[in-house]
């Protein structure tokens, strides 16, 4: 197999333009002048969007270029925090083919923008000789929808094609996201692309949460809002299980003697959970980032940095599964950012340490995207990789 060439750049300054042009060069400058058959790009929203795109479509020309706002993101060892810059990733040579399409109308239509975009990413990506792919999802990150956008595009790309990618963010804004294809941004829309290989492509992820107390049947949701455990206000329940384990945790002198952080669990047929950020909303119900629906069978989940980072490993071990990948892209969530704090170029370091000679080129997402079995696939507070 011909070698995956890559080459990365980063820029922080102030110019919309000139930050997309300079990082843009630098990546392409490892590229000893092949043309790029893919650009990846992840960008604060800090920036004037299409000016950007503009600067780094001034330096590929006419390769292919997608990307998403992001909530920080790294490159190898170097970590952009939110509001922090932009990071280009150039790919050429190899063996892969790539096809780039965007579908609009993810508010009011999920299922079929998942279709659409994975069929047409599939179609443009001109080679259906390679007998395997994956599918890289980027979608708009609070218009909702993510569950049956990923379900939608499982339906047209098959069982066999796993699904990876990451929810845009803004910098902790909670205003506006996007995504990019070409030198247009897009609002309300998925970009997808179609990853067609001669090896079977491995879609990993692990969140290192552990579940605490029984499984309990949600009786009653509505959106994003989790109304009722077994019947109980789900607030309550939530807050008698932290209340416990807290009190566990405490030594005799009352002080606590491990940091630990609180999720919710959706329990999968298989008994592996999903994991919901959730939040205590205005109005003191419980809220989830992804709707959780009613008669749900879920149990509240537990984490500690130690748990977190080992995460890191775990992932990293098994997406390189040859040896010969050179790029690991990781889509990290932006609520392990908050969990870990002062950790987190930890966990940076850690993650391009178990690389090797792998590049990690990610983004801390709203939501991550990794389907590998069954029609799931919405994933918070994980960590989800692809190793090219």
């Amino acid at each position: 197999m011909r070698a995956l060439l890559h080459g990365t750049g980063t820029s922080d300054v102030a110019g919309s333009g000139e930050a997309g042009r300079a990082a843009a060069t630098a990546a392409l400058a490892a590229l000893d002048g092949v043309q790029p058959a893919l650009v990846v790009v992840w960008s604060s929203v800090r920036y004037d969007l299409a000016e950007l795109l503009a600067g780094i479509a001034e330096v590929t020309g006419e390769a292919p270029v997608v990307g998403a706002t992001s909530t920080g993101h790294f490159v190898g060892r170097e970590l952009s925090g939110p509001g922090t810059g932009v990071a280009v990733l150039a790919l050429a040579g190899g063996e892969y083919r790539f096809g780039v399409a965007v579908a609009h109308g993810m508010s009011t239509r999920p299922g079929e923008v998942g279709a659409e975009v994975a069929r047409a990413a599939r179609a443009a990506s001109g080679d259906h000789d390679l007998p395997h792919a994956a599918l890289l999802l980027l979608a708009d990150g609070l218009v909702g929808g993510q569950q049956d956008v990923v379900a939608g595009a499982h339906r047209a790309a098959g069982a066999s094609v796993p699904i990876v990618g990451g929810v845009a963010g803004d910098d902790w804004r909670l205003s506006s996201t996007s995504v990019f294809l070409g030198d247009q941004v897009h609002d309300d829309a998925v970009v997808g692309v179609w990853i067609a290989s001669p090896r079977k492509l491995r879609v990993v992820s692990a969140h290192g949460w552990t579940p605490v107390g029984p499984p309990q049947l949600v009786t009653s949701a509505e959106g994003t809002l989790i109304r009722e455990i077994g019947g109980r206000p789900a607030s309550e329940v939530y807050a008698g299980v932290i209340d416990v384990q807290e009190a566990a945790r405490r030594g005799p002198s009352g002080e606590a003697v491990e940091e630990s952080s609180y999720a919710l669990g959706v329990i999968e047929p298989d008994g592996s959970h999903l994991v919901r950020a959730i939040y205590v909303a205005p109005g003191g119900e419980l809220a989830s980032f992804e709707p959780v629906a009613t008669f749900s069978a879920v149990q509240l989940m537990s984490a500690d940095r130690p748990a977190l980072l080992q995460v890191v490993d775990d992932v990293t071990g098994a997406a390189l599964t040859t040896g010969e990948e050179t790029v690991l892209l990781t889509f990290d969530c932006a609520a392990r950012q908050t969990i870990l704090g002062e950790a987190i170029g930890e966990e940076v370091d850690r993650l391009q340490a178990a690389a090797g000679r792998a590049t990690c080129f990610g983004f801390y997402t709203y939501g991550e995207f990794a389907r590998s079995r069954g029609a799931g696939g919405v994933h918070n507070a994980t960590l989800t990789a692809l190793a090219l």
